[in-house]
């Protein structure tokens, strides 16, 4: 059975009076914002804060994939281009990985999975995702290693076949493998990372599209234009810790609880 190509949708979800409506789209959208700067900060596209959201807003699971993926494109563009011009970037630590992942991602993303599975299996990756955003190298360090080219490709292909069924770009759980395992330093990872998700994320799109599950929200368009907005704004929170730390406890949060409630019910 196909699904529609755009949903019909023209509210948040949200039950109430007409005003409390209007002050939850509001807070939405500013939740989303604050989300894809966090994210593009750190070299992400924010999928997993964007599922966060939507899951807490009650939109439908192919929704969520097709938007979180959308998003997740431009964000990270936005976010490698950042990096890629200050030259932090490694093709050679990459290439491997994207060998493995971008079939896997096209693959998992024309799997069709039980709703519940879907939501316990997407709880569990926020979870991971507010660990990934306290998880501090102790260092940087200048010598890296070239990752060993067959293990890159399965890791690849494990971490895309899980972002193409959940929707994200998978950079979440590259880059603290290659911290942790000395592959690049931290803003070199930062920016493959953001290479990463932006094709992860348009194999799953693409996946999306030939299983006829791409369903985007039909407010898509204006989505796209904070997401660009919040992007180009986490240069400059990169640099302002405060500000910085602040929203990294609000986006914590926000995981948290739409984690937790993806999970238990």
């Amino acid at each position: 059975m196909k699904v529609p190509i755009v949903t019909k949708q023209t509210s948040f979800r949200v039950c109430g009076t007409e005003k409390s409506i209007v002050i939850m789209d509001i807070l939405f959208l500013v939740l989303l914002f604050v989300v894809a700067s966090l994210y593009a900060s750190v070299g992400h596209g924010g999928a997993s804060g964007y599922l966060a959201l939507m899951a807490l807003f009650g939109f439908e699971q192919y929704t969520m994939k097709s938007t979180a993926l959308t998003l997740n494109l431009f964000v990270s563009a936005i976010s490698f281009y950042s990096f890629y011009k200050n030259g932090y970037f490694k093709f050679n630590v990459l290439f491997p990985f994207i060998i493995g992942s971008i079939p896997m991602a096209f693959l998992g993303a024309r799997i069709n999975i039980d709703s519940g599975i879907y939501k316990t299996i997407l709880g569990v990756f926020l979870l991971i995702a507010v660990a990934r955003f306290f998880f501090r190298p102790r260092e940087d360090f200048k010598d890296t290693k070239i990752p060993v080219f067959w293990l890159a490709i399965i890791i690849g292909g494990v971490i895309g076949f899980f972002s193409g069924m959940i929707g994200i770009g998978g950079g979440i759980i590259l880059s603290p493998l290659l911290l942790l395992l000395h592959w690049s330093n931290v803003k070199e990872t930062a920016g493959i990372s953001a290479m990463f998700i932006f094709l992860n994320s348009l194999a799953g799109l693409t996946g999306l599209y030939f299983n006829n599950s791409f369903s985007p929200n039909a407010h898509i368009l204006l989505w796209v234009v904070i997401g660009l907005a919040g992007g180009t704004a986490g240069g400059y929170l990169s640099s302002n810790k405060l500000s910085h730390i602040k929203l990294k406890y609000l986006l914590a949060t926000v995981l948290l609880v739409a984690g937790f409630k993806l999970i238990i019910f």
